[in-house]
């Protein structure tokens, strides 16, 4: 998740629910980035730049 490791799990007396509960929608962000990233074309230039 992007996350170092043991964010979440290294906290002494959290459940799995709670854990998870914690971590919420923490994810997203850097899925819609990757996709974003993975779907944009590579031709197309910055905006600002080589404008007609």
């Amino acid at each position: 998740m992007g996350l170092p490791a043991g964010w979440v799990t290294d906290v002494p007396g959290l459940t799995r629910n709670q854990m998870l509960h914690a971590l919420g929608n923490g994810v997203v962000p850097q899925q819609a980035t990757a996709a974003l990233l993975d779907l944009a074309p590579a031709h197309l230039a910055p905006c600002g730049r080589d404008a007609a």
